[in-house]
């Protein structure tokens, strides 16, 4: 049972329903109390007991939690219902209706001091942020959904915890993601808080700023983990998205048919969950499977599919990202002009603060058209930028490779000592397929 209001709230209440229904003090006390003890409650100088509160429930036509905490009967489970609907609503991939559906919920539970359905809400506003690309507005949905749980075991309030740290690797901050999912991570294990869904949920949102920093052998634990959890996880889209994750460290160690197999199987359990943004980002990461291993066909065919996925549901940030995961399949199909001009209308859209990794990639790929067409000072320009936004985030996985283009421009221009400074900066960071963002750099001309 809630906790009732104080003796002040409760006789106020009292007092407004008995006058909207147009009973006396009389009325309402007989026959077991007296007017003057109803008069007492109403001025608020006595606490009335769950006896008292029972017969003037009866008298008042309410419910007894209803007059003793001013939540109308059954209030939290028809919230719940009604959030329930809204994530189905973002499920579909209408984000902005589901913010609309999540900001009228949190006004209601606000309202009514419901502490749970009011983190709900708030994590329905994040998801809804990131899936159109407001990042700002969905790291704070998700930052008050964990003040709003302060009070909370840790195990509740993960998903807020998981939802900020994707809004910071959205947002080209890596290492903070990081920081975030691996404290949290070593809380929950150190305090012996061994909850499936909690640690699979950080397992997995780990594995891509790992892979982008280049940390390899992380990224690969973590999969491993997060394997092991799945059979005894309870929410289905949450081990489907683990299989999106995990394909990635996969193809890294070369295991191309096993990443395309996890991949499936994701596929498949968000088509019977209905999760449209999930499926698209599926079709999104088999586009990227095949173009690292060279089948740039498919890899193409997949990436339209996601990006139209995307496109129609107004995933403004996802759809740029695939955008230019298409363009550098476009280009190695010999289709550079079509590929300059995707990514032209859809850096924009991109910034460091906003999806960094690929703002970077679109550069490098338009540094490599500039090379093809012989303008060197627009391909020095490009890679110089791209260069910026990793080293900004801390993007290893891709430093490598950028780090090696620019070099060998700079060489060919015979400036040999800024090649060495570009060729030393790459230095230590591996370049292998699943560790870039885009397929690989063309080959290394001969010396």
């Amino acid at each position: 049972m809630p906790e009732r209001d104080d003796p002040e709230t409760i006789g106020r209440r009292v007092q407004q329903l008995r006058r909207e229904r147009g009973l006396t003090q009389r009325q309402v006390a007989e026959p077991a109390y007296t007017p003057a003890y109803i008069s007492t409650l109403e001025a608020g100088r006595v606490r009335p007991s769950d006896e008292a509160l029972r017969h003037l429930a009866e008298r008042l036509g309410v419910g007894f939690e209803e007059l003793a905490t001013g939540r109308p009967a059954r209030l939290a489970t028809d919230l719940r219902l009604r959030l329930t609907e809204a994530q189905r609503t973002l499920a579909t991939g209408e984000a902005e209706e589901a913010a609309l559906l999540y900001a009228g919920l949190l006004e209601e539970a606000e309202r009514h001091g419901l502490v749970e359905e009011q983190a709900t809400a708030l994590l329905g506003l994040g998801e809804c942020g990131l899936d159109t690309g407001d990042i700002v507005a969905g790291r704070e949905h998700f930052e008050r959904a964990e003040r709003v749980l302060a009070d909370a075991p840790l195990t509740a309030r993960v998903p807020a915890l998981r939802g900020r740290a994707v809004a910071h690797y959205l947002a080209g901050e890596l290492r903070y993601a990081v920081y975030l999912l691996e404290s949290t991570l070593d809380e929950l294990n150190r305090g012996g808080l061994h909850d499936p869904d909690a640690l699979l949920l950080l397992y997995t949102g780990v594995i891509a700023p790992y892979m982008d920093m280049g940390a390899h052998a992380r990224a690969a634990q973590a999969a491993e983990f997060a394997l092991a959890l799945a059979p005894q996880a309870g929410d289905p889209a949450l081990v489907a998205r683990m299989h999106r994750s995990v394909a990635r460290t996969l193809l890294a160690e070369g295991r191309v048919a096993e990443a395309d197999a996890s991949l499936a199987k994701a596929a498949e359990m968000y088509r019977q969950l209905k999760i449209r943004t999930e499926l698209a980002n599926c079709h999104w990461m088999r586009g990227y499977v095949y173009a690292q291993n060279g089948d740039l066909e498919r890899a193409e065919s997949e990436l339209r599919v996601a990006q139209d996925m995307l496109s129609a549901q107004r995933s403004a940030l996802y759809s740029s990202q695939v955008a230019v995961e298409l363009a550098d399949v476009l280009h190695r199909r010999g289709r550079s002009d079509e590929a300059a001009e995707l990514l032209h209308g859809v850096l924009g859209d991109l910034s460091s603060e906003r999806g960094a990794v690929h703002a970077a990639a679109a550069h490098r790929l338009l540094g490599i058209i500039s090379e093809d067409t012989r303008d060197t000072e627009a391909a020095e320009e490009h890679y110089v930028r791209a260069l910026s936004l990793l080293e900004r985030a801390g993007a290893a996985g891709d430093l490598a490779d950028l780090c090696r283009l620019l070099g060998d421009l700079l060489r060919r221009g015979g400036r040999v000592e800024a090649a060495l400074d570009a060729y030393r900066t790459g230095l230590g960071h591996r370049t292998a397929p699943g560790t870039t963002t885009l397929g690989p750099a063309p080959a290394q001309p001969p010396l």
